[in-house]
């Protein structure tokens, strides 16, 4: 069988899972739709998270944008892993016991102020949208070469498919499906990096081929410093950014993964405090299995293309060639007209243009698999994309209904009331993240990091405030966000949107990128929630005596009891 009709098969049967599952587990109560009734097992919310957390960035773009930057790629690495250990260790299971199952309704409980709760609100929206963009974006890359149809079909097809789950089954729903999901993305990310592994170094375990040689005898990372030095790309295994910059996108990628809604709110989906960090360690496994084969599988493509596109004649190209083409992710230009390909690094005679987000979802056809391995990458992909916004959608839709209508606007909404304010906020949630997702700001992976660093600079100090320091008051939670927010957000918007043209080294404060500025913003809402406290009134005493509550070990058996 060809490609498409594999495709066709393995993606069918994976879309009919996930409706199965939806209908089996519908939601009937606003307890069932934001936290899954909180009876959910530790090792099914680990893999829960894990599906969750590791989005069509991590599975589709990551090892793209690492095979393409090399060494400076491994922020994305570090700063993802780190952040979700400091989400695990760090705030979880202080959250948890707090007892409040979306950060808006713990920000405005804690600072005891519905102005809080707003502010809270507008950024998690903020956070979901940015998102959620980078999924949808996945989603319709993927369609558009494995099913042959244009990026907007291809969201659209990803935007039914995800209503249809999410709105049915609210958290409940989306949990089990989140279970399917991540067995299906690892199963597909995995296959084909074993392939790989054994075709170039003759290793099964992708993590040992990565530091194993090549047939020759050449270690594979020296063979690939050495086909990046003779075409003019900076040497592989050395990076072009400034440590400081490093430093910034690692920090907020950490503190952002740390700040997201989406992940936060998975650990109130178990019965008490011990699971979620049980769930946490278990979520931490599943997610290392594929974080440490990501490396490898850059470095395998990487090789493999070069060695495959470079120099070679354009009508000899192997199929995927032709079809990533009509897709308008990999461009030909042949300047020079000799009808072959020119791949260096000199932009003025370079005739290979490459989307980053490619190349784990074309690994296997560079690598000459076989056509049902390349339909399961696509698959997983998909699995990859769609659980992340599944997530993403019902912050949005809780936050909307739960945080908005029944906290501020309607307090005595009745509990169906409540249950389809939700699902017509997730409605049209799907609608505007296809909008984002046809439109991008950015490749999957960049437009995730913008998410983050709008989370670093606006969550993180609060909720981290919250917990560990019982002066913290209203005043400086709320001014620390909103200037936190609006610092990152205009930072952004200048270089990405506004001047993109400027958006260089030269131009940043102090060597700082975009993609790094919100660890800057982070700073900035820490040293303003702090100046205001110290001007504004402390904290009523029930809320001091919460924070101290929550904080103390010896009371970590038993959760506050959730109000949904």
């Amino acid at each position: 069988m060809d490609v498409q009709i594999w495709t066709y098969l393995i993606v069918g049967v994976t879309f009919l899972i996930y409706i199965g599952i939806a209908i089996w587990s519908r939601a009937g109560t606003t307890g069932e739709f934001y936290v899954a009734g909180g009876g959910v097992h530790p090792i099914a919310n680990g893999m829960a998270t894990a599906a969750d957390w590791m989005s069509a960035a991590s599975f589709i773009s990551m090892a793209g944008l690492i095979s393409f930057m090399g060494y400076d790629g491994s922020v994305y690495l570090m700063g993802w892993t780190g952040g979700y250990v400091l989400l695990a260790l760090l705030l979880a299971p202080y959250l948890r016991k707090f007892g409040k199952f979306t950060v808006p309704d713990f920000v405005g409980d804690r600072y005891y102020s519905n102005t809080a709760r707003t502010v809270a609100v507008v950024c998690a929206l903020f956070v979901s949208f940015t998102y959620i963009a980078g999924q949808m974006r996945g989603v319709g890359v993927v369609f558009s070469r494995f099913l042959e149809v244009d990026v907007t079909a291809g969201v659209i097809i990803g935007m039914i498919i995800v209503f249809f789950y999410a709105v049915l089954g609210g958290m409940k729903g989306i949990t089990y499906t989140q279970v399917a999901q991540y067995c299906i993305l690892i199963f597909a990310f995995m296959v084909p990096a074993i392939f790989i592994s054994i075709l170039m170094t003759g290793n099964p375990i992708p993590q040992l081929g990565f530091g194993g040689s090549l047939e020759d005898g050449t270690y594979l990372l020296d063979k690939l410093d050495g086909l990046h030095e003779e075409l003019g790309f900076a040497a592989y295994t050395e990076g072009s950014k400034g440590v400081l910059d490093m430093l910034c996108i690692t920090a907020a990628l950490m503190v952002g993964t740390a700040g997201l809604p989406h992940v936060i709110v998975r650990f109130f989906t178990v019965p008490k405090v011990k699971d979620a960090r049980v769930s946490a360690g278990y979520a931490l496994i599943f997610i290392a299995i594929l974080y440490t084969t990501a490396p490898a599988i850059s470095a395998f493509a990487r090789t493999n293309l070069i060695n495959t596109v470079n120099n070679g004649e354009y009508e000899k190209m192997p199929e995927w060639f032709s079809k990533w083409e009509t897709t308008g992710l990999i461009k030909f230009d042949d300047k020079n007209g000799d009808g072959r390909i020119k791949y260096v690094g000199d932009a003025a005679e370079n005739e290979l243009t490459i989307d980053k987000d490619i190349m784990v979802l074309a690994n296997p056809e560079i690598a000459n698999l076989p056509n049902w391995v390349i339909a399961l990458v696509a698959a997983g992909g998909l699995a990859a994309a769609l659980s992340t916004a599944a997530g993403l959608l019902l912050v949005i839709s809780s936050s909307v209904s739960h945080d908005l209508i029944k906290k501020q606007l309607a307090p005595n909404i009745s509990e169906k009331g409540e249950l389809i304010a939700a699902r017509v906020a997730a409605g049209f949630a799907v609608i505007l993240a296809g909008h984002f997702g046809v439109n991008p700001p950015d490749y999957v992976a960049a437009t995730v990091a913008f998410a983050f660093g709008f989370a670093a600079s606006s969550f993180f100090p609060a909720i981290i405030l919250g917990i560990f320091n019982k002066r913290m008051n209203r005043e400086g939670a709320v001014a620390g966000m909103v200037v936190g927010l609006l610092f990152t957000s205009a930072y952004i918007i200048y270089f990405k949107f506004m001047n993109p043209e400027l958006n260089v080294e030269e131009n940043w404060f102090l060597g700082i990128s975009p993609e790094g500025i919100g660890t800057v913003g982070m700073i900035v809402n820490f040293v303003v929630a702090m100046i205001v406290m110290q001007f504004t009134p402390a904290p009523p005493q029930e809320i001091r005596d919460l924070v101290e509550n929550i904080r103390l070990p010896d009371h970590s058996g038993e959760a506050h009891s959730i109000e949904a």
